[in-house]
């Protein structure tokens, strides 16, 4: 099992689930986040004035897969987050060591 976590842009967030939805891949936790990449920010205006954010709102969705849906999910969420701008966000895929469903106790992949 791995746990893929993807952090893209808000605005993409329906599209990413829908995409992964239409795959019948539907579980999944979802956080609001703040971060910067190597852009350092992003400059904006503001009534003729610029500034920098420092932390720019992201979305970051986390979800743990059998190994054999990995490279699908990594590809569903690359091709639909994918505007080609900066910041359109980064997939990382992580061991998981072990899964316990809490109402049953079931373990493993029957767990997910």
């Amino acid at each position: 099992m791995k746990k893929v976590e993807a952090i893209i842009r808000l605005e993409m967030l329906d599209d990413v689930k829908n995409a992964l939805e239409a795959e019948n891949i539907v579980s999944m936790s979802v956080s609001e986040i703040r971060g910067r990449g190597r852009q350092k920010g992003a400059k904006l205006m503001w009534r003729g004035d610029e500034y920098v954010r420092e932390f720019v709102p992201k979305t970051k969705i986390e979800l743990v897969v059998r190994d054999e849906d990995v490279a699908k999910v990594v590809k569903i969420i690359r091709e639909t987050a994918h505007t080609g701008n900066v910041g359109d966000g980064k997939i990382f895929v992580l061991a998981v060591e072990e899964v316990i469903r809490v109402r049953t106790g079931e373990t493993g992949e029957s767990a997910l």
